[in-house]
């Protein structure tokens, strides 16, 4: 293993770091277009994953022994996947279903969940041990946390699914707070 301290080699390892987090983060952003059909821009954004991948895994295959730039390829492949989560959260917006069910209370929770501003479709349905309340609501990914804890405490023991909704048309989200 070769540990060159120069001025050109931590440059090197430095472009190889930042190149390698941006190629993560584009990755990361195109698995959740692929999941959303969204072919052209999926397609686009694979290219420039692929082109800064041969980058950066030209400059380190090149010299296995260089452990500067291993350590670069690695740690910016680390710091790739965690930036395009942020960015994920932060700039893509996905929605998520929200199930909950509840053998008693269930009006309760959906009128507590509408005074927050969450539109709720209630059904009545039939369970293991007799009659139960369906709730069902579709909200922004953000708004998950808010919302299970006001079914919490409204009820403890309603059993709540999240899933993530692939595609959303017409209806009421809280975010948007209108019919699209």
């Amino acid at each position: 293993m070769v540990l060159d301290l120069s001025t050109d080699a931590l440059l090197l390892a430095t472009l190889i770091f930042c190149l390698r987090i941006l190629n993560t983060g584009i990755g990361t952003i195109r698995l959740v277009i692929v999941t959303r059909q969204q072919r052209l821009l999926a397609a686009v954004l694979a290219f420039f994953e692929a082109l800064l991948f041969a980058i950066t895994i030209s400059s380190v295959a090149t010299d296995l022994n260089n452990i500067m730039n291993l350590l670069a390829y690695c740690g910016g492949f680390s710091v790739g996947n965690y930036v395009g989560m942020v960015l994920e959260k932060r700039f893509i917006t996905s929605f998520m279903t929200v199930n909950v069910v509840c053998s008693d209370k269930g009006h309760l929770v959906a009128t507590a969940l509408r005074e927050h501003g969450f539109g709720v479709t209630e059904t009545l349905g039939e369970g293991k041990d007799g009659a139960v309340t369906l709730l069902r609501s579709v909200v922004i990914n953000r708004e998950v946390p808010k919302m299970l804890h006001i079914i919490r405490t409204t009820h403890a023991d309603a059993f709540v699914a999240v899933e993530e909704a692939r595609a959303v048309h017409r209806g009421w989200v809280r975010a948007a707070r209108n019919a699209h």
